[in-house]
């Protein structure tokens, strides 16, 4: 007990010798409005990094940074020269080296601070082609439907903000129209394209027999192939959508911001992508709302 009273009032001791009141104050009094500025970007920054962070391997990142300033702040505290000394190198050679292992990652943060940044702005020049977008929904709800029902293994991936040039450079460029019978033509058991994913691009199929990154995650269910692993990898280094039919149960899955959402149907698998390309403030809802919402509506007319 006497041991956690020294260390807390060590600790209180260093925090009241660095932080005066009257610091404080004298620092509002000279508050302006490029600190209000400052302020404002610090935390439009720090909203990113952290959402971003959150669901992924950098989580666990942060922890371990969040933990080697502690141990910074208690080598001063108790005036240990020697893990002080240790810390200070480690922090310095460690920002290398978190750059350089999450690299991934950090270049997909800054994508998406990008993406986001200007998605407003096209917007205001851009409309979306509602009739292209609508043939590509219920040609890609067709096509999963029926392979699912064949027990046909299919990889589908749609490219959004993110642009997947160099997943795309590992397969074969089609460009074709997206049509159903086209989508299972191509995972049709032997042939040439069938093993990699499909890239679908501003409404066409735009490659085939691509190769996707594998999830890094080490707690995925052991009974999800390397289909599904490479649709959660895909998801998690872009903001791409990725659609899997699973070849020995049929099941049909979406894969988007690292999470796998199995079990979809074509009712599901319409409204999924409705709202990911239709409606983009209800893209954040769920299947079961806006079920609920369709049947009270149509309830309500009635």
């Amino acid at each position: 007990m006497n041991i956690i009273t020294k260390i807390f009032g060590s600790a209180w001791r260093y925090i009241t010798d660095r932080v005066k009141l009257e610091n404080i104050f004298e620092s509002l009094r000279g508050f302006e409005i490029q600190d209000v500025i400052d302020v404002f970007i610090v935390s439009i920054l720090l909203f990113y990094v952290i959402r971003f962070m959150r669901d992924r391997r950098a989580g666990k990142l942060g922890i371990g940074v969040l933990l080697l300033f502690v141990l910074r702040v208690v080598s001063d505290i108790f005036e240990l020269a020697t893990l002080s000394f240790m810390m200070d190198n480690v922090i310095q050679v460690g920002m290398l080296a978190v750059i350089v292992v999450f690299q991934p990652e950090l270049r997909l943060l800054l994508e998406n601070v990008g993406g986001d940044s200007i998605r407003g702005l096209r917007s205001i020049g851009e409309q979306k082609e509602s009739v292209a977008i609508q043939t590509m929904i219920h040609s890609l709800c067709d096509a999963l439907t029926e392979m699912a029902e064949a027990k046909t293994g299919a990889l589908v991936v749609i490219e959004r903000e993110n642009k997947l040039n160099e997943i795309i450079a590992t397969g074969t460029v089609v460009n074709a129209d997206m049509k159903a019978m086209m989508l299972k033509s191509i995972f049709f058991n032997n042939a040439p394209l069938h093993d990699g994913a499909v890239i679908i691009r501003g409404g066409r199929i735009y490659a085939a027999g691509c190769v996707l990154p594998l999830t890094q995650k080490s707690d995925v269910d052991k009974n999800l192939g390397t289909r599904h692993r490479a649709a959660i990898g895909m998801s998690e280094n872009s903001d791409a959508v990725v659609f899997v039919v699973s070849e020995e149960t049929g099941i049909i899955s979406m894969a988007a911001g690292g999470k796998l959402t199995r079990g979809l149907d074509y009712t599901s698998l319409h409204i999924e992508l409705d709202n990911l390309f239709t409606d983009p403030q209800r893209g954040k809802r769920t299947v079961k709302q806006t079920l609920k919402d369709k049947v009270v509506s149509f309830f309500g007319k009635n």
